[in-house]
């Protein structure tokens, strides 16, 4: 049975119906509500594994309160639903603005437990804010939801959700709600380990057979005793003599990062630019380029004469201040602002690409990357990133190519 008002005076009415969904539900309860001559203030609908959830603010009916929560009574048990009917207070005309805070879960299957949702509540509580919607994203190939917030002070739900990820192991990433979520329009992927498994270059020296000479200068790099480019001209002398056939043999090894083309391919269907700024190779990306169908792939070019590798690089070397000027140079030149920019990187020569770009994604990274970006992502699935930009899995699977290919790189 519905609650019916008590009789003092509200601005509003809020009318809840709940139970199994079938056609006609929302239609019915409209035309009820209408031979009322009420107009509707507010409306939300949700569908859980098939039961309806759904709310509608109207105005006050004043006299006709007694009946119009009986004919609501009788809509409801004629339908086999619940239903309530109460005042509600004023909501104010401007809404607060929103942040959202995506949660990933950990790995294709694995949902989020309940203390790992409570903790995130808990967090979002302990900053001060209060959560209006919580949406799924997706259960494939994480399970990943939105909690639409209100409420918090600028920067203490960053620092909160910080510990909490922290704690419980969980990517969590907060971007402000609204049309600036939205407004996305640039994507630059670092390449190695990040869009494909494999370091190309020690691809290549598996084939020059001085793999562990390159990976000796690449560790040496790493405890800071070389800088990047050098480390780059070292390695890629141990390379002299390599042929072009050689070099197709370690293209063809190459592999995918799980997703990847689900990933780009999305974003070029929603009208993203996508580019890859890579400190490997041209030989490499530009096979990358036409085979994803990339608007832009920028990477160190190998010489090559008579066939043959020199050992030596031709041009500028693409190390991490360059990355960050080519994630810059491909924004203006597409008319795109920095704050509609997504940078992606896993290593310390990414830091500063990730430094430009209004929304940095570590993926899989360095704990120096990690900390210094604004999200992690840590499950080996490059399409996750969609889900921090707003997507669902349901928009993923909107493309029938989706379908047809589903995750050929899973």
């Amino acid at each position: 049975m519905s609650d019916v008002p008590s009789a003092e005076t509200s601005v509003a009415m809020l009318v809840r119906v709940s139970g199994p969904d079938r056609p006609g539900i929302t239609t019915a309860l409209m035309t009820l509500l209408h031979g009322y001559d009420l107009c509707v203030q507010d409306v939300e609908q949700v569908l859980v594994r098939n039961i309806l959830t759904l709310a509608v603010a109207v105005d006050d009916p004043g006299g006709n309160t007694q009946r119009l929560a009986e004919d609501l009574d009788a809509f409801a048990t004629e339908r086999g639903l619940n239903i309530s009917f109460e005042p509600v207070a004023a909501q104010p005309g401007r809404r607060p603005a929103t942040e959202a805070v995506i949660v990933l879960g950990h790995e294709m299957g694995a949902g989020l437990t309940a203390g790992e949702l409570a903790a995130v509540t808990s967090g979002i509580a302990g900053a001060g804010g209060n959560i209006v919607r919580i949406l799924r994203l997706a259960r494939y190939p994480v399970h990943a939801y939105e909690f639409q917030v209100r409420g918090t002070a600028q920067g203490v739900l960053a620092t909160t959700m910080a510990r909490v990820s922290s704690e419980h192991g969980l990517d969590l990433a907060i971007q402000p709600g609204g049309l600036e979520r939205k407004a996305k329009r640039l994507v630059v992927l670092d390449v190695d380990s990040t869009l494909i498994q494999d370091e190309v270059i020690e691809l290549l020296a598996a084939e020059a057979g001085c793999e562990e000479q390159v990976r000796d200068v690449t560790e040496r790099a790493m405890a800071g005793e070389l800088d990047f480019e050098e480390a780059l001209r070292e390695r890629v002398r141990l390379l002299q003599g390599v042929t072009v056939q050689q070099m197709e043999n370690a293209r063809m090894r190459v592999r995918f990062t799980p997703g990847a083309r689900t990933f780009i391919r999305t974003l070029k269907r929603l009208g993203y630019t996508v580019g890859v700024v890579s400190g490997g190779f041209t030989f490499f990306t530009d096979h990358l380029k036409r085979d994803l169908d990339l608007d832009h792939a920028f990477a160190n070019e190998l010489e090559i004469v008579d066939g043959v590798l020199t050992g030596e690089v031709k041009g500028t070397v693409v190390d991490r201040h360059q990355k960050a000027r080519l994630l810059q140079e491909t924004a203006e030149a597409e008319g795109i602002p920095l704050s509609q920019s997504v940078a992606v990187g896993d290593g310390a020569n990414d830091l500063d690409m990730l430094s430009v770009a209004c929304l940095s994604v570590a993926y899989n990274a360095k704990p120096v990357v990690q900390e210094a970006a604004d999200t992690t992502v840590n499950v080996p699935y490059l399409d996750a990133i969609l889900f921090l930009l707003g997507v669902t899995r349901e928009e993923v699977l909107a493309d029938k190519t989706e379908q047809e290919d589903l995750d050929p790189d899973y």
